[in-house]
């Protein structure tokens, strides 16, 4: 019997297909996934990328106190580390997937830490949903933010925004990071090979595998004019652009992220933007 074919590369994939196979992958994939990565992330550690830095060293979301007391949605969170990193600064934090997969290791997370009675775990709730859609009220949270959750994988990112935010208060702040734009026209490899532009900056064709006509993980990519109007699009007001720089104690390769393209090309893209007071 002949097996169904596999294919990698870039096409057209529905937003429909998007949501349910990345639903999908991220549940299959979440042991592997945090056995890899668990280390690097930590249980309760904001980490804005593969580049390494944390909250405490950039300060995207505030300074040193800013979250005391604050109502926190941390959106596309996996296994909820940043956010719980949130709860530990005093926020009371709502940490969502859409990866049931993801939360129960956010879950085991938080078993652990509490029969271990470690402090400052018990301002984290989990939740499941789609962060296009989310089950929140408007004006509902102070800050709402995620570390390479969700933004890359969901299809209209501008409708995204928008429910961001709609769910932030007035004067709140929204925050992401993300692929940057640069690293799609290069292939996904950390070494020299990788260097070479190989795609054009312009095509934000999906990059997605399937098997046959199913679409097993889907990836979206936006140019940095696209990813700055969808967030002014949705009523915000832009506060920062920042590109990140390989951390220099970090010597880890991640995937197509290494120290070596670090150097040279911005992987990470982080982007705030200041929902208006009236």
């Amino acid at each position: 019997m002949n097996e169904t074919p596999y294919r990698a590369g870039r096409f057209t994939v529905s937003g429909q297909e998007s949501t349910r196979a990345n639903r999908a992958w991220w549940d299959g994939e979440a042991d592997e996934y945090l056995a890899e990565h668990g280390a690097f992330l930590g249980d309760a550690e904001l980490v804005w990328g593969p580049e390494g830095w944390t909250e405490a060293e950039l300060r995207i979301l505030g300074p040193e106190g800013c979250l005391d007391g604050r109502d926190v949605l941390e959106f596309g969170s996996g296994a909820a580390q940043a956010g719980r990193w949130c709860a530990g600064q005093g926020a009371r934090v709502v940490a969502t997937d859409l990866s049931l997969g993801m939360l129960r290791q956010g879950a085991h997370i938080d078993d652990t830490r509490r029969a271990a009675s470690v402090p400052n775990h018990t301002g984290l709730a989990l939740a499941q949903c789609d962060a296009s859609c989310l089950p929140f009220a408007d004006d509902a949270f102070d800050v709402v933010f995620s570390a390479f959750g969700a933004v890359p994988f969901i299809a209209d990112t501008a409708a995204l925004m928008r429910e961001l935010a709609r769910v932030t208060k007035p004067g709140g702040l929204v925050a992401f990071s993300t692929t940057h734009p640069l690293r799609w026209t290069l292939p996904d490899v950390p070494d020299e090979s990788g260097l070479l532009v190989t795609y054009s900056y312009f095509d934000t064709t999906p990059y997605a595998e399937a098997r046959g006509e199913r679409v097993l993980y889907a990836e979206h990519h936006r140019t940095l004019e696209a990813r700055v109007a969808e967030l002014l699009g949705a009523g915000l007001v832009l506060e920062q652009l920042r590109e990140l720089p390989w951390k220099e104690s970090n010597n880890q390769t991640w995937g197509g992220w290494s120290p070596l393209r670090g150097n040279l090309v911005p992987g990470t893209l982080v982007l705030t933007g200041r929902k208006p007071r009236t």
